[in-house]
């Protein structure tokens, strides 16, 4: 049963040759955050968001939808945190799958900043719900984040959408925030850091998933707060793709990730959230404007910084 579950669809490209077409397409390698709170809402959309949770959920759509417009010339895809979705209800979830939609109409990736994990039906579950088609309609989500840290059974299922309906996933190896010391960290008994060690299985978890471009539809979350930790992870994972959060809001630069891209120009993705959806707080009322100038000036930066 696993082995039919692993034979790919008909016709079906595989996420690291959607992504590599992509960035090659529009010079860039940024992923727009979409992290929508209803206190942080544009003044238009704000008095809406308090009049009721489906309101607020209608908001936050509407935010997205005209973030979506903003950034769509200048990024590669969107990745969606479910949290703040999720926390507005069954109308959150309804919200969700129609920024999801919106996006891909915008010929934009979509990752689903999830990061599920979990074991048996559980991990099957997760799978048939953000990856695999439904009802002859297309996936909710190109890609999504996981947490590797129950192990290879965990993420089987996920595995097998990525093999059949050319999926992708972003496992966690070193996060960009300031506790990764208490576990990520961790020596190992020789010597070496616990995350290191989960870099080595999400590479072989994904040798066997490769498209035609040469990366795997297995990759990886590198915080770009470590810059040392992403030109290690890059060698421990010369195929995958590596996810980087952290330029921006949390200090990072473009610089700090350029090691990230020594196996091509799409073996690497920025994700910029905050700095970018929420520009207009700080520097404009025109919060689609801001959002856009946000997305432009990281965009051409980062490839420079790419080195391609």
């Amino acid at each position: 049963m696993a082995q039919v579950e692993a034979e790919p669809r008909v016709g079906v490209t595989m996420f690291g040759d959607r992504l590599a077409e992509a960035v090659e397409r529009k010079r860039s390698q940024l992923l727009v955050g979409l992290d929508p709170r209803p206190d942080l809402l544009p003044v238009e959309l704000a008095g809406e968001a308090h009049l009721g949770r489906a309101q607020a959920a209608d908001a936050c759509a509407r935010f997205c939808r005209g973030a979506i417009d903003a950034v769509a010339q200048y990024a590669v895809g969107v990745k969606p945190q479910l949290a703040f979705f999720e926390a507005l209800g069954s109308d959150g979830m309804r919200a969700f799958e129609e920024v999801c939609a919106y996006a891909r109409t915008a010929g934009l990736l979509v990752v689903a900043d999830a990061k599920r994990g979990d074991i048996g039906s559980t991990s099957r579950a997760y799978a048939a719900a953000y990856l695999e088609a439904r009802d002859e309609q297309p996936p909710l989500a190109d890609a999504m984040t996981v947490s590797p840290y129950l192990g290879r059974d965990s993420l089987e299922p996920l595995i097998a959408a990525c093999r059949r309906d050319g999926a992708g996933i972003f496992c966690l190896v070193r996060t960009s925030n300031e506790g990764v010391a208490d576990i990520q960290d961790l020596a190992l008994s020789d010597g070496r850091p616990l995350w290191q060690h989960v870099a080595r299985l999400v590479a072989e978890w994904g040798e066997e998933i490769v498209g035609e471009r040469g990366l795997s539809s297995v990759g990886a979350v590198v915080g770009a707060t470590h810059p040392r930790s992403v030109g290690e992870a890059r060698r421990l994972l010369p195929r995958a793709v590596l996810l980087l959060p952290g330029v921006g809001a949390q200090g990072a630069t473009p610089a700090d990730v350029a090691r990230a891209f020594t196996s091509g120009p799409a073996s690497a993705l920025v994700a910029a959230s905050r700095s970018g959806l929420y520009a207009f707080r700080s520097e404009s009322d025109d919060w689609r404007a801001a959002a856009a100038a946000e997305a432009a000036r990281p965009t051409s930066e980062i490839w420079s910084a790419s080195g391609w």
